[in-house]
Formats: C-alpha cells, structure tokens, sequence
C-alpha cells in the first residue's frame, strides 16, 4: 500500500477531514492534499507530523515510504 492511501485511509477511520488533520498535524491543507493525491512526496518530517496528529506509529508510514 502506498504511504498516501494509508495516510487518507487513516484519516478517514478517524474521522478527520483534510482541514482538520492538517491543523493537528501543523501543515497546510494543500500541502496535506497534496501527499493524499500523490503530486508531492512529503519529507519525513511531514510523516512524522502526520503519524502523530493520526496517533500511529512513525514506522507505519516511514516503513511504507522508504
């Protein structure tokens, strides 16, 4: 599974919208949506904002990614 669709995947089990993760996470809402249509690669420190604001493990993403 690519990081993106686990990341919208995630997002959608908990209930957020792309507005909402993106406050939590600390990042723009175009950036978020963005990495979830797959036109931008996010940097690791993005996963790793993102992992927190979903409340998962870092290495979830950071094992699909790289």
């Amino acid at each position: 599974m690519k990081v993106e669709i686990l990341i919208r995947q995630k997002r959608q089990e908990k209930g957020y919208t792309i507005d909402k993760l993106a406050k939590i996470a600390n990042m723009s809402k175009g950036h978020l949506s963005r990495i979830e249509r797959e036109e931008t690669e996010p940097s690791i420190s993005t996963l790793v904002r993102i992992a927190i604001a979903l409340k998962m493990d870092v290495n979830e993403l950071y094992k699909i990614h790289y």
